[in-house]
């Protein structure tokens, strides 16, 4: 059997939130040996999001150790050696299947033992995948998802094999967006399937998502709408040769690339933390129902002090942040001290093809489009407001510059009164730059 390993604190994850993390601890003080961090993946922690925005395009390749950890906000990119640099403890390519919080033990699926003092939990979400369906021929070959760099990789591959041939993107949110565009830039023949009325329905209104779905028809990219993947054809490799939709219609692929959602991974936890809202139900320093038991990231349904309810976030930038503030959280409980509550201002973000888009905020309430938002314009730029009991509460903007981006930033957290829809259409982009 496996010797036993103790530390003081342990990570189970090894995406964005445990590098962040990680950097918390390594600035707050950290002696050699007292941190631990158990990841399934052969690398340490990489932002994530280089994964569909530029890893899998040849034309400007984002390759590691380009992007590992905290490259995404502008930090120190934190190399293999950094964590021995540090005195933290990797442990890659190393699953945890049990954790008995009670008497403060992981188990990994070869019988390691790791004792802790406090855990951080930060196992993310893993891909909703069309086997959980029922589609039938879901397991062929030149099937992808993308969450990991080996996912990454795998698809590569397949791109490079089946060079300017025919792909289908199932699903039409973050995922189905940003890979559709990686796929057309790469000279593949793109068809985007989705069963809502509009792209990205979450966030998008109809009049975003218009915009959105004629640029991309107009870069050459099919759009079928209403409908659903219910089953494919293949080869006698075990290939995938064609897309069969629910409607009866039938797509060629030489690979298919499925983006429909995600679930927060928290089975280790199972009957033993508070649930809320499919994750695990924390406070506003991401403390969990269990003592010296924190989680963070996609599986955290944490207080939303701005809008006085409890949400769960899936997002790089709660991930880094709500890493950090558990960090913090933990260090000042031991020093005697206390930290400002969590007060987080929901944000979110997408580049494909020229297109870079930010929004802050909540998208609820009435809606009010400005700016040009032709999709055939040569540099579009157009936002929306959401507008609730006459306050300003969530900002869009498609091309916007830094400093317009910190504008509807700003706006969205102090949430400015409205006299006016009509007058607020006609201001557009000004009436946040003003605040």
């Amino acid at each position: 059997m496996a010797e036993e390993k103790s530390f003081k604190y342990v990570i189970v994850g090894g995406g964005v939130a445990a590098g962040y993390a990680a950097r918390e601890f390594s600035k707050q003080g950290l002696k050699p040996g007292e941190l631990a961090i158990i990841s399934r993946e052969p690398v340490p922690p990489y932002e994530r999001p280089a994964l569909s925005k530029g890893y899998i395009n040849f034309q400007n390749k984002a390759s590691l150790p380009g992007f590992y950890v905290c490259a995404g906000s502008g930090g120190e990119r934190q190399f293999p050696p950094w964590y021995k640099e540090n005195g933290i403890d990797l442990f890659l390519e190393t699953e945890i299947v049990k954790a008995d919080l009670a008497s403060k033990t992981l188990v990994s699926g070869t019988g390691q033992v790791f004792k802790y003092q406090t855990l951080i939990a930060a196992t993310g979400s893993s891909v909703t995948r069309l086997s959980d369906f029922g589609v039938e021929g879901a397991d062929a070959k030149n099937i992808f998802y993308l969450r990991e760099l080996v996912d990454a990789d795998e698809l590569l591959t397949a791109m490079l094999e089946k060079e300017n041939g025919k792909a289908v993107v199932v699903g039409g949110g973050y995922i189905g967006l940003e890979l559709s565009s990686a796929l057309k830039v790469n000279n593949m023949e793109v068809t985007m399937v989705y069963p809502e009325p509009w792209c990205m329905p979450r966030l998008f209104t109809a009049d975003i998502a218009s915009f959105y779905e004629g640029y991309y028809a107009n870069k050459g990219i099919n759009i079928v709408k209403g409908t659903v993947a219910a089953g494919f054809t293949t080869n006698s490799a075990g290939e995938v040769t064609e897309v069969l939709l629910k409607d009866g219609r039938k797509l060629e692929a030489d690979i298919v690339i499925v983006g429909v959602g995600a679930r927060p991974i928290t089975s280790l936890f199972k009957g033993q933390v508070e649930e809320d809202k499919g994750g695990l139900k924390t406070d506003a320093f991401f403390r969990t129902s269990v003592p010296d038991v924190y989680a963070v990231g996609d599986i955290a349904t944490f207080p939303m002090k701005l809008y006085n309810d409890m949400r769960r976030v899936e997002h790089v930038d709660h991930a880094r942040k709500s890493a950090e503030q558990a960090v913090k959280a933990i260090k000042a409980a031991e020093e005697g001290s206390s930290i400002p509550e969590y007060d987080y201002l929901p944000y979110f973000y997408s580049r494909a093809f020229n297109l870079s888009w930010q929004f802050y905020g909540d998208n609820v309430g009435e809606t009010v489009l400005f700016g040009d938002n032709d999709p055939t314009s040569a540099k579009p730029k157009f936002g929306s407001y959401w507008i609730k009991e006459g306050k300003l509460i969530g900002v869009f903007l498609e091309g916007g510059s830094p400093d317009e981006n910190k504008a509807i930033a700003k706006a969205a957290r102090e949430q400015p009164s409205v006299e006016s829809v009509e007058v607020l259409s006609k201001e557009g982009l000004s009436f946040v730059s003003n605040i």
